[in-house]
């Protein structure tokens, strides 16, 4: 049995089952819905479909990411009970929560010198951070040491595609990422921006792709283009959604059938309430290994 904790923040997206069965501790990023704070719990707090309801009614939540004080609450359990830390940070291209475990980090190595603790940018978001936390317990489980699992995360954590298309413009035009002529123009057109995670963890626009069925295809092309060994791909997929199960079962449909080598079907699952603040409702995301993302 390894005697390091593998962990990572609550905006990796996948289910309480996933982090149980994996033996993956998390740590709560947080959401303001109104005057109420929320942990971003994996829906314990507020359901999915509250939330993304209260979202499309017109409400505005913001997020606050983990500070050093939490972190810090977080790892020293771990670090008191002789156990040595791998934790996977989510995207420093998204958010500053990196920075502040770096700095846990730092003071919790001066705190237990005895104690390895390694920090790893994931420089990813949702179930995608998930599919890379999906490969460490893999490799963990194999019996592979805290450093060889770090340095194969450093050398892999870019392999990882993130795709994501959205079918509601409501939610940037109201956060002000949209402007309302292009709110306007988007939903007469039927406009569905397709966007991908860059080598720097940010989320870029790539194409302004016309009606949900184009859109799929295109995803699902992307995934024909990047994947490692093509439609011989032979590692796991994911897929997370926000509010929008229907589009994102049509896309796991299309990639189970392009890709009949899969291990496994694909997971779908929730996009999580802090990534979802961002997003609103109409998401679906596609992750898979590939080729390292370079732009």
């Amino acid at each position: 049995m390894s005697n390091y904790m593998l962990t990572c923040c609550s905006t990796a997206d996948m289910p309480q089952s996933f982090f149980e069965k994996r033996g993956i501790m998390f740590v709560c990023f947080h959401f303001n819905m109104g005057d109420v704070q929320y942990d971003d719990d994996l829906g314990k707090s507020m359901p999915f479909d509250e939330f993304y309801a209260k979202i499309a009614a017109g409400a505005m939540p913001t997020t606050s990411q983990i500070n050093i004080a939490e972190f810090i609450d977080f790892f020293e359990p771990f670090l008191k009970e002789g156990k040595d830390i791998l934790h996977v940070s989510f995207s420093s291209g998204l958010s500053g929560t990196y920075n502040s475990a770096r700095i846990a980090c730092e003071e919790m190595r001066e705190k237990y010198p005895q104690r390895k603790i390694k920090l790893v940018d994931s420089l990813g978001a949702s179930s995608g951070y998930g599919l890379l936390m999906d490969a460490l317990a893999d490799l963990r489980d194999s019996g592979a040491t805290l450093d060889e699992a770090y340095a194969w995360a450093e050398e892999n954590k870019l392999n990882v595609h993130h795709w994501f298309f959205s079918t509601d413009l409501s939610h940037y035009k109201r956060g002000g990422r949209i402007s309302a002529t292009s709110f306007i123009a988007g939903t007469l057109l039927n406009i569905c921006p397709l966007m991908n995670m860059s080598f720097d963890g940010k989320l870029i626009p790539r194409a302004k792709v016309r009606g949900k069925k184009k859109v799929v295809n295109e995803i699902v092309h992307q995934m024909e283009a990047h994947a490692k060994n093509g439609t011989d791909y032979s590692q796991k997929c994911f897929i997370s959604n926000s509010a929008c199960y229907e589009d994102a079962r049509i896309v796991a449909d299309l990639v189970e059938e392009k890709f009949p080598k899969l291990n496994g079907k694909v997971m779908i699952n929730s996009v999580g309430t802090v990534v979802g603040s961002h997003t609103g409702p109409g998401t679906v995301a596609l992750f898979f290994f590939g080729d390292k993302r370079t732009d």
